[in-house]
C-alpha cells in the first residue's frame, strides 16, 4: 500500500514506530510503502465511499490471504460493501468469520461500549478493543492484525472532535500493547480545514492519498 508519511506526525509517535519523517513535499507525494507492520496507524482521507471500501478490502486481504487476522469496525453500509470488496478479491468472508480470523463489528454499538459523557473512558477502551485484538492475535506466538476502523469519523461527522483525537490517543496507547496496523476512514466533507487535518495526522504515522494505489 503507497503511502506518504504524515510529515505533522509528532517525533513521539514516529520513533515509537520508527518511521522516518518526510519534510521535503516532494518526498512526501513519492510516498513510503505501508507493510502492514504492527504500530503503522494510517488515514485515510476520502469522498467516495466505493472507493474507499474497496482501499479497506484490499489492505484485508493482503493479510487474509496469508490467515493473518483482521478486524473491521464500521458503519452497516461499509461493513457490507468491505465484504462484498472482499469476496470479489477471493475471500470467503464467512469462512473467515468462522475460523476467527475475521471480525465484523458495528462502529455505533462498539462506541457504546467505552464512551463516557461523550468522550472516550480508557480503561472501558482497553477492555473492548484490547479485548478483540488480544483474541485475534492468538497465543503464545502473536499476530499482527490488519484493523480498519471508523469509529473516529462517527465522532468527528457529529461535531465530537475532541472525543474522536482522543479516541486516536488510545488507540496509539493501545499500539504499544498489542501487534496491529490500523487505517481509519474520514470524511473529506467533514475534514475541511488545514487545523482539522493537521490534528487528524498528528495522530497518524501515514497519510494514504485520495486515490491511492496499492502494493503488496
Amino acid at each position: 500500500m503507497r503511502l506518504a508519511i504524515c510529515a505533522s506526525a509528532p517525533a513521539y509517535l514516529l520513533a515509537f514506530r520508527g518511521v522516518s519523517l518526510a519534510t521535503d513535499p516532494g518526498e512526501m507525494d513519492q510516498g513510503t510503502t505501508f507493510a502492514a507492520e504492527s504500530g503503522h496507524h494510517a488515514v485515510q482521507f476520502y469522498s467516495d465511499d466505493r472507493s474507499l471500501c474497496g482501499v479497506v478490502a484490499r489492505f484485508l486481504c493482503e493479510g487474509l490471504k496469508e490467515s493473518r487476522p483482521a478486524v473491521v469496525i464500521a458503519t452497516p453500509e461499509h461493513r457490507l460493501a468491505i465484504t462484498d470488496e472482499l469476496t470479489g478479491c477471493g475471500i470467503d468472508v464467512d469462512a473467515c468469520v468462522r475460523a476467527g480470523v475475521l471480525k465484523l463489528l458495528d462502529a455505533q454499538e462498539t462506541l457504546s461500549l467505552f464512551m463516557v459523557n461523550g468522550t472516550p473512558d480508557q480503561a472501558k477502551f482497553k477492555a473492548a478493543i484490547g479485548g478483540v485484538l488480544a483474541e485475534l492475535g492468538g497465543a503464545p506466538r502473536p499476530r499482527i492484525i490488519r484493523a480498519y476502523g471508523e469509529m473516529v469519523d462517527i465522532l468527528w461527522r457529529r461535531g465530537q472532535r475532541d472525543a474522536a483525537i482522543h479516541l486516536e490517543v488510545l488507540w496509539n496507547e493501545l499500539a504499544m500493547s498489542h501487534p496491529f496496523s490500523l487505517l481509519c476512514g474520514y470524511s473529506q466533507a467533514h475534514v475541511t480545514t488545514p487545523l482539522a487535518v493537521k490534528n487528524v495526522c498528528n495522530q497518524h504515522t501515514h497519510v494514504l492519498p485520495g486515490q491511492a494505489s496499492l502494493v503488496a
